[in-house]
């Protein structure tokens, strides 16, 4: 049996981030994921032009039925687009005890513009952080949301806003090495991935399935972190020029 994953989130028409990442992402690593599909995208490998959103009374019947019928081992939250949004997913998770919620707090694009309202980092911290396991942030959304610059200092205010764990990635960062940063309550810890050329579309969606699909499979906190992020050097490796823009991964490699 392959472990439900329920997955909230934008459509790239690219495919390269966003619900295309998740599904592909999940599948590869052995989950089956179901969608609810907060907005469409007006983007491709290069920029986002635009967004609309979905009317939350569609995906409060989309939800509906989805609970209706399946049981979920995880969730896995990205674009929300509104605090309206937000809010219905907080609805929904509520209806989900127990089952661990992977928050990857989307503000932006990796290549550029805009996901979301101007009121969406509040509704985030407010409504989804409190009920999140894990958040995952990059270095340039967790200082947006915290208003810290040092990584230390933002991880330390993540915490408080009450999710439980963050790993704050560093693709940003003008390093040799690219350092994803964890913080819990009980310690921290980082990894070192070496980096590798080129700038790449939708890496952030993978690592957040990626991590929810594992822990749909039972695996603890730092297991599925250790399992997600190798898995997405790999796709990284062999992402490919779609576009114009930035490198596509490789999700089923």
């Amino acid at each position: 049996m392959k472990p439900n994953v329920l997955v909230i989130a934008g459509h790239d028409p690219s495919g390269g981030a966003g619900i295309h990442a998740d599904i592909e992402a999940i599948h590869a690593l052995g989950g089956l994921a179901s969608t609810l599909i907060t907005g469409l995208t007006v983007q491709n490998s290069i920029n986002v032009r635009g967004f609309a959103l979905t009317d939350v009374a569609l995906l409060r019947q989309q939800a509906d039925a989805l609970l209706d019928d399946y049981q979920f081992a995880a969730v896995k939250i990205g674009m929300t687009g509104s605090p309206a949004i937000i809010r219905f997913i907080g609805e929904v998770l509520d209806r989900l005890p127990g089952v661990p919620v992977v928050l990857d707090p989307v503000l932006a694009a990796e290549a550029g513009g805009s996901l979301g309202e101007a009121t969406v980092p509040d509704a985030l911290l407010q409504e989804l952080f409190p009920r999140s396991v894990l958040v995952t942030p990059n270095l340039p959304e967790a200082q947006a949301l915290t208003g810290e610059q040092d990584v230390a200092a933002c991880g330390a205010k993540l915490l408080d806003s009450g999710c439980l764990s963050a790993v704050i990635t560093g693709t940003h960062a003008d390093t040799d090495e690219v350092e994803n940063h964890l913080f819990m309550r009980s310690g921290n810890r980082v990894w070192q991935w070496p980096r590798l050329p080129g700038s790449f579309h939708g890496s952030g969606c993978t690592l957040a399935s990626a991590c929810a699909a594992e822990l749909a499979q039972g695996a603890s906190l730092e297991q599925a972190l250790d399992k997600a992020q190798a898995y997405v050097h790999r796709c990284l490796q062999n992402a490919w020029q779609a576009g114009k823009g930035q490198l596509i991964p490789d999700r089923h490699g």
